[in-house]
């Protein structure tokens, strides 16, 4: 027991001196550098479409490469394909496991992949000779409940799962090639660098990390949140990320600074966040909250700039297109609408 106590002693003081050294490069504040640069106006976007078709929560969505499609899991046990120009649905997917928490588009446009409760990622081919949708891996190996899954491209997925680790998957084998373990809690949300080389995943121990996809490594660890991270995304640049929490706030997270930039919070806002997003430039957040709104935030001044209302229910997904020009929201409400 000695021996233990020996360790955590060391630990924390390894902690105190990484707050230290983080500390004493610190030399400025985003505020304070971006003082001089003029605010963004206020930021009100229209809803221009409602998606209809869900019979119950909807829990994810996910915008294909080419800005038009997109992808949404609802708990009535469906995957639908929408094209969000004309709102129709392309497909309608029934699902195994109506207990679906996640769901993502492959860059390729080919592929849809989908899990939850289930803890099975399930790959359905969009693509066939036979024009009907199928199963086309089911990739099994987590002892907990799939909450995100985001494709690399068509042969490879990485998932976070509440079994506290991440996984990289080669979907022709269906085999787990990378484990990434070292959260204290269920991970909760993943996000893919620009350069595909890293992600990011948050989890219920109220910290982020920053993984390296190749070796499997946890490069850096960020600390500063007071609960459960539901949420991550990463900067246009992928030299910073933005992480949304039960605590009320969104942080920024600077990989180079190895350090928290800016926190986003309202005294009025008092409930959890359970999604973020940058716009194209990175210059404003949008964060989906449980008290059915979304907010956007002015990344650099941390200042609340709009807010999307219109959902009678949390907005539990929401997602920016690869051109930047429409923002979709998807609500517990069970539908789904397009803004910009």
């Amino acid at each position: 027991m000695a021996d233990l106590e020996q360790l955590r002693q060391e630990a924390e003081n390894l902690r105190k001196k990484i707050r230290e050294a983080r500390m004493a490069v610190a030399d400025s504040s985003l505020a304070e550098v971006a003082a001089d640069v003029p605010g963004v106006n206020r930021v009100s976007l229209r809803s221009r479409k409602i998606l209809r078709g869900h019979l119950a929560k909807i829990y994810a969505m996910h915008w294909a490469t080419d800005s038009r499609n997109l992808v949404s899991a609802s708990q009535d046990g469906k995957l639908i394909v929408w094209d969000s120009y004309t709102t129709n649905k392309i497909h309608a997917i029934p699902l195994r496991s109506s207990w679906v928490m996640t769901c993502a588009y492959s860059p390729s446009g080919s592929f849809v992949a989908c899990g939850g409760l289930d803890n099975i990622c399930s790959i359905y081919s969009l693509k066939t000779r036979e024009g009907n949708v199928r199963v086309s891996k089911e990739l099994q190996g987590h002892t907990g409940y799939l909450s995100s899954c985001r494709f690399l491209d068509d042969s490879r997925i990485i998932t976070s799962s509440g079994d506290m680790t991440c996984a990289l998957w080669d979907i022709e084998t269906g085999q787990e090639v990378v484990n990434f373990s070292g959260h204290t809690g269920d991970v909760m949300s993943l996000s893919l660098g620009p350069d595909q080389s890293t992600f990011v995943s948050g989890a219920c121990d109220a910290s982020a990390k920053l993984w390296d996809v190749r070796s499997g490594t946890c490069r850096q660890t960020f600390t500063g949140h007071e609960s459960d991270i539901n949420a991550v995304s990463f900067f246009p640049n992928g030299q910073a990320f933005t992480t949304g929490s039960d605590d009320a706030t969104c942080r920024l997270f600077d990989i180079r600074a190895d350090q928290e930039l800016m926190m986003y919070s309202h005294d009025m806002i008092v409930c959890g966040i359970t999604s973020v997003a940058f716009s194209k430039s990175g210059r404003l957040l949008l964060a989906g909250y449980d008290d059915f709104n979304c907010n956007v935030w002015d990344t650099l001044k941390g200042e609340r700039v709009g807010v999307l209302t219109g959902h009678d229910n949390r907005v539990s997904c929401l997602g920016v297109t690869e051109d930047g020009l429409a923002i979709a929201t998807g609500s517990w409400d069970s539908f789904l609408k397009i803004w910009n």
